[in-house]
Parts: structure tokens; sequence; C-alpha cells
């Protein structure tokens, strides 16, 4: 590891704050000049290292994967810019991430939490209303401060999404996690299952394709954040051409959510909901698309500067972890250009710098 990089070109503490003189020595980040001279000279835009805030390390297209797999997710991750993931559900514990100074920051999550059959398969830890409850603690114990629940689902006897757990079971859910010191999210798709998530004082919802106008001012005033995943729901028209012929109740609903996602987005955005980038990668969706998402959040009508932040300083500010700050952790980016004008310059980062050590892509640094 380098025992000092200089950072010559502007360095952006926030979405709108910039510096000029920075250095990482051993591995802390300085805003001093150190008496020595620096081992490497990195110049360019320089940010924190961006925040996959919804992300399954150790999830495939078939469900679970085997470690190196797993490693490898995280790999392409961490090449991508990504430093910090918010795991949103994970079958196997994936805390031996945490021990790899190569791989990137995880907040685990545990396992999905679903109703009984009312999920994809193999993924969740599937129970009823009745037992949700010790579910949510276990999971809770298990992870990093954070439950994950599947808050709706194709219910096939009514051919339609409907909600997984009666809102009584989700509120004394939602307060058992409180109580062991976690946050909750879940997964809604469809519009009703976010007034029993808001009743329930949830803490973020993933998605959040079922948002409609009476939903926004409980959104502000409980400062419940949404991770929209579009990039993921980009994939809705394909979901609903394959369940039209049995279930055209659903296609025809889940065609319609897709319609309005850039619309939902933009209005919630607008009214002051915190948004934050997630891409759900781990299931359909490959790992590293990162800037995907925030080109998706661009295209909906967020300003470029405004999407970065929802990877950046923001949604590291909301996970509890550091950003460009005196004595924190090297986890930066520097860019050719600036990535608030220009999203498409995350695309070839200059340079990486994990844990103050420059990143090989593709490399592993054991």
């Amino acid at each position: 590891m380098s025992s000092i990089i200089e950072f010559s070109g502007t360095v952006l503490t926030g979405p709108v704050r910039e510096h000029r003189g920075l250095w990482a020595v051993d591995g802390r980040l300085t805003f001093k000049r150190p008496s020595a001279a620096p081992d490497v000279v990195l110049d360019g835009w320089v940010i924190p290292g961006l925040v996959d805030a919804h992300c399954h390390i150790g999830l495939g297209p078939g469900g679970d994967v085997p470690e190196q797999i797993a490693e490898d997710q995280a790999r392409t991750d961490r090449d991508a810019g990504i430093l910090l993931v918010r795991d949103a559900g994970a079958v196997h514990d994936t805390r031996w991430i945490q021990q790899r100074s190569e791989l990137p920051r995880i907040i685990r999550a545990g396992r999905h939490i679903a109703r009984t059959r009312r999920y994809l398969r193999g993924l969740a830890v599937e129970v009823e209303p009745e037992d949700l409850v010790e579910a949510v603690r276990k999971q809770a114990r298990a992870g990093d401060g954070w439950v994950k629940l599947v808050g709706d689902w194709i219910d096939r006897d009514a051919g339609d999404l409907a909600a997984s757990f009666p809102a009584r079971s989700v509120k004394d859910a939602v307060q058992a996690a409180h109580d062991e010191g976690a946050r909750v999210t879940a997964h809604c798709f469809a519009e009703d299952t976010l007034d029993d998530m808001l009743d329930a004082g949830i803490d973020c919802i993933e998605h959040g394709t079922g948002l409609l106008q009476r939903h926004l001012p409980r959104f502000v005033e409980q400062g419940v954040p949404i991770v929209p995943t579009l990039i993921n729901i980009a994939t809705f028209p394909d979901i609903a051409a394959r369940a039209e012929a049995k279930f055209p109740r659903y296609a025809a609903h889940m065609h319609s959510l897709w319609e309005l996602r850039a619309e939902r987005i933009l209005e919630a955005y607008e009214a002051g909901v915190s948004i934050y980038a997630g891409t759900d990668a781990g299931s359909v969706i490959q790992h590293g698309r990162i800037v995907d998402e925030l080109e998706a959040l661009h295209a909906a009508g967020l300003p470029a500067g405004a999407a970065l932040d929802a990877a950046g300083w923001a949604a590291r500010d909301w996970l509890g972890a550091e950003t460009i700050t005196e004595g924190a952790s090297a986890d930066v980016l520097v860019c050719a250009e600036d990535p608030r004008r220009n999203l498409a310059t995350l695309r070839d980062l200059r340079n990486i710098v994990l844990r103050g050590e420059l990143v090989r892509p593709g490399v592993p640094a054991h």
C-alpha cells in the first residue's frame, strides 16, 4: 500500500462543495499536507466511492451461489466504483466479505423474509403472519442493522399483486426490529402495500412503483426514503408478457407500474422524498451496473448532480458511512471530468482507491 497518495485535482466534499488539497496517509484522508513527499500523485475529480443501496452479493439467477462467485460479484462491483454495498438479502451469511480488505464494504440484512410460497423459491425465510415477529428478530440479530421484508408479491388465487402480511403483523414486526436496534426495508410493488408500510413505521421502501400522490406527504413527514432500482423495473414488461396468459390482471398491473415508473420517481424527488441508488444486482441484474442506475435516475428527471448524490454523499450519510472528511478511510474515486455534469465519466474511472490502496480492476489484491 502506498503510504502517501496526493490527490491533485478538485475534491468534491459534497454535491456542491469543492476543495483543493487532499492526501491519503496510511489509508486515511487528510486535508493537511504531509511533511513527506507523496508516493503517488493522482489527478482528476475526486468523489467518495459509490454506494449500491440495493445489492445481493451471493445471489445469482438460480438463487444462492458459491462463495467464489460471490467474491467475483463483489470484485465486479468494486471495479465499477461501488465501494459500499447495502445488502438487500442473501441466503448465506456474507460477513466474510467484511474481513477482505480488497472487497467493498458491506452492510448486511440477513435473509429476505417472505410469506410462505409468496416469493422466489429458495431465497427467503418463509413464514406465516404469526411467526413474522420472531423471524424479524432473528434476522435483525444476524445482520448489520437492517431487515428485509417482502411486502407484496403475486397472490395466485387473486391473480394480482397482494400484500404478503396483514397490516397488524407488519406493524408488530417493524416494532420488533426497532427493539433490536435494526431498521426495516421492504420490497413493495403495489399501491396499497405502501399504506401498510407507512402505517407500520417502515424505514425504507425498495422499488416503490405503486407510489401515489397521497403517499408523498407521508414519505416526507416520516423521512422514509425510496430505492427505486429502475434498471430492475425495466424488466417489468418481460414479466408481464410471461404472465399474460395465466394471470392477465397481474400482467396488466405490472405493465402499468412500469409505464409510470419515471413519473412517480420524479414526483417523489420534487416532493422532497430522499432517493437512493440501488441496482438490485444478484438475480436477473448483473453486478457493477451502478452507472446504468444513475443514468436511469437522470433520465427520469433528476438532475445529474442529484442522481450522483443518490449513490454518493447523501447515500453514505444515510447509511452512517464515511465520506470525504478529515481522518476518514480513503475510499474514493478519481474521475476525468466533473461527474455532476457528466455521469458517463464514471464509466471510465481514472483511479479507484479503497482503504488507501490503489485498486487494479479485475485483479485480486490479497
